[in-house]
């Protein structure tokens, strides 16, 4: 895709609207935050941008054209992964205390940097630092998330909880979070707004797209595997080898050479351009994958996830949404796939019936954001 972000300029040479804070987990949050903001950049078209996190550029730019200032911050940790599933507690809480040793210069950098590019609004996915810097710089903080970092650290036990009422203060200093679906109750947040899904929308007709990469496996043999960025470290390749007329993708580049497997190029496809001409997605538990899917009401094959309190949330609500299966672990990784022949699971209707805006958290927060920033 082309590369439209522009390099941060000194603070005499450039101002801002609109700080940035997204956290430094995965890939999730980074392109659903963006999505968000191509949204609000349509309708805003000269809003300037600065985007504070570690998330990679590169990702960012596939979700979010036009021009923005990438600040290189690292605000949270969120969890330490060696992949999409398995997770390093140790490393986790050593980084988190790291950051919160620092939280005064951080707090002061940041703040300091906010007030110098006259910039009118934090908003954040979800470093909890991001209140305390916008309460500091004399500006409002807005937020968003399905869920918190104290959420997921509380259900880590005893040794987490003075990290975990670290969260909730700041969260506390938040003024407005827009609470996305799949939600636990973030009650360490004073005022909360429940919004639709969010997420990114493809970018190629689906018909230009089987044409354009030579795919002829009909939709219903078509599958996307995406795990999120860290991937897994052994998605069990073999397995394709029992589905010779299937079309599977997958945007691991390391993955096998398999005659019906697509590799798909991370600078011109992103999974949701997949997901209209799929079968279904085969992820693990993640809101973003969920939410694109759920937005192009494409199927889900979840697994499960254990010691991330998030999954079950995401789990519980899936069939509310899409036709989906949810598949154990070792079920995927030891079986031998047999779910893919299996009947999905029907939605089984939300009660109340959801409206047309349970798809629509893109606009319904950028509009609040662009309400803000262009009254007087």
């Amino acid at each position: 895709m082309a590369q439209h972000s522009e390099p941060a300029l000194p603070a005499t040479e450039a101002g801002a609207d609109l700080y940035v804070a997204i956290t430094n987990h995965g890939f999730g949050h980074a392109t659903r935050m963006a999505s968000v903001l191509a949204e609000l950049k349509r309708r805003c078209p000269g809003l300037r941008l600065v985007l504070a996190t570690g998330a990679p550029r590169w990702l960012l730019e596939a979700y979010l054209p036009g021009p923005f200032v990438y600040r290189p911050c690292k605000l949270d940790v969120g969890v330490v992964q060696a992949d999409s599933l398995n997770m390093d507690l140790v490393a986790t809480k050593a980084q988190i205390e790291a950051i919160r040793d620092r939280q005064t210069q951080i707090i002061t950098e940041e703040s300091q940097f906010i007030q110098t590019q006259g910039i009118r609004l934090v908003f954040g996915d979800i470093p909890p630092l991001a209140a305390p810097i916008a309460k500091a710089a004399g500006v409002p903080c807005w937020m968003m998330s399905n869920f918190g970092w104290n959420f997921i650290y509380r259900d880590w036990g005893a040794e987490f909880a003075d990290i975990c009422r670290w969260i909730d203060d700041c969260f506390s200093q938040c003024d407005r979070l827009f609470r996305l679906p799949f939600h636990e109750p973030m009650e360490a947040f004073s005022h909360i707004e429940d919004v639709g899904l969010t997420g990114g929308t493809p970018s190629y007709n689906s018909d230009a797209l089987r044409q354009q990469l030579g795919i002829t496996a009909p939709q219903d043999q078509t599958v996307l595997l995406t795990f999120g960025g860290l991937s897994l470290q052994q998605i069990p390749y073999d397995r394709l080898s029992q589905f010779p007329d299937w079309q599977f993708i997958t945007f691991d580049q390391k993955a096998p050479d398999r005659p019906n497997l697509l590799i798909a190029d991370n600078d011109a496809y992103r999974p949701v351009d997949f997901m209209p001409i799929c079968r279904c997605v085969i992820s693990k538990p993640g809101y973003s994958t969920f939410a694109e899917a759920c937005r192009q009401d494409t199927p889900i094959i979840s697994l499960t996830r254990q010691g991330f309190a998030e999954a079950p949330i995401l789990l519980r609500e899936l069939p509310t949404w899409v036709p989906h299966h949810i598949v154990g672990q070792e079920e995927f990784f030891e079986g031998d796939w047999s779910f893919l022949r299996q009947p999905l699971q029907p939605v089984i209707p939300a009660e109340p019936a959801r409206s047309p805006a349970a798809k629509q958290g893109n606009e319904t927060i950028a509009g609040a954001i662009a309400e803000f920033l262009t009254s007087p």
